[in-house]
């Protein structure tokens, strides 16, 4: 029984079949969206730059969106295991006062990243030399940029409902954002070629630039107005960017532990099950999945989400998660073992993109 699935888009699986499997194939790295549900993976993020990228020679392009710009901003840190453990331990131990407003949600969510960042996160992630991150936004117009619930409500009703007939018409609305330690020219392509703007990250916006790219619609506030942007209001990335369906442009591999075996492309597109991300997307990308045999040994059978904080008392959720949180380190275990063995080219399957 294998608790970790491995998946390989064709340039990816043709170059590991060529070279191997070592970490000067990897370029980039990558995060989604998806809350609580990335307990399941914290165990692989632990290890998976001190114990493998770091080997890799030159810089690597760390990127992601909401929770995935939260695990970029630990792993971009000096020593990505301790902040990675501050923020699956801290995320797991929120709890909110009954029916909570946006404001009180959010208010913890910042004082989440403050205490996984530490006295140095920001530091030492704008001055890394080696790992450059990218948070992806989205900036905000229309309705959907009003603090009012009722317009937020109705703002994405309607780009709900254009999603359904075509992704691109929600960008209108939506504007994505990146926001980069340093810029890099060509970082990805789009096939929806939706609208982009590049900024840099410093020490003014580093925060609001992170809190915007979890900032869920109508569940937490929204971030005005993000130091050295265009002005406005910024939300979740994962709006256009839930999963990703991206090419990013790498001369090498991209990593992406994901909880899925098969992304879906934005957050609209959940429901949508006949769109699926593009094949061009994940040719160079290798992704770690947790194999339906180990979520069929988490308690209660399934991975963490945000609905565990309606459907659960507190004391029960956060055993729950913290329980899930020490079963990823087993992943971990997984992964350094498969690395080890001289038949892991075998035990690699082609990426399915088709949606069941």
């Amino acid at each position: 029984m294998s608790l970790l699935n491995i998946y390989a888009g064709s340039v990816a699986l043709k170059r590991i079949k060529e070279e191997g499997f070592h970490a000067n194939l990897f370029g980039g790295f990558l995060g989604a969206s998806g809350g609580p549900k990335w307990f399941v993976l914290a165990g692989l993020d632990k290890i998976i730059f001190p114990e493998f990228l770091d080997a890799r020679k030159g810089s690597i392009d760390i990127m992601g969106s909401s929770a995935g710009a939260f695990r970029a901003a630990c792993l971009a840190q000096g020593d990505p295991a301790a902040a990675i453990d501050r923020l699956a331990n801290n995320y797991a131990k929120t709890v909110y006062t009954e029916n909570p407003q946006a404001k009180e949600i959010t208010e913890k969510g910042y004082d989440l990243l403050y205490r996984m960042l530490g006295d140095s996160g920001i530091s030492e992630a704008l001055n890394s030399d080696k790992k450059n991150v990218h948070f992806f936004v989205q900036h905000c117009h229309g309705l959907v940029s009003s603090e009012k619930k009722a317009s937020q409500l109705l703002g994405l009703s309607i780009a709900a409902a254009k999603n359904m007939l075509k992704r691109k018409s929600i960008s209108r609305q939506f504007t994505r954002a990146v926001f980069s330690t340093r810029q890099k020219e060509g970082l990805f392509s789009d096939p929806y070629n939706f609208p982009t703007d590049f900024y840099t990250l410093n020490s003014e916006n580093f925060v609001p630039s992170l809190m915007a790219s979890g900032s869920i619609p109508v569940v937490l506030e929204g971030i005005k107005d993000i130091p050295n942007a265009k002005p406005g209001m910024y939300r979740d990335g994962g709006i256009i960017d839930y999963h990703f369906d991206l090419a990013f442009q790498q001369s090498d591999l991209v990593l992406y532990p994901h909880f899925y075996d098969t992304p879906t492309p934005g957050w609209f597109d959940k429901n949508v099950k006949s769109r699926q991300c593009h094949e061009s997307s994940y040719e160079n990308v290798v992704m770690l999945v947790p194999s339906q045999e180990f979520i069929a040994k988490l308690p209660y059978s399934k991975i963490p989400d945000r609905q565990d904080f309606k459907d659960m008392a507190a004391q029960q959720r956060i055993s729950y998660w913290l329980e899930v949180i020490k079963q990823s380190e087993s992943l971990a275990e997984e992964f350094i073992r498969r690395l080890q063995c001289v038949d892991i080219i075998d035990t690699i399957k082609p990426i399915q993109l088709s949606r069941k």
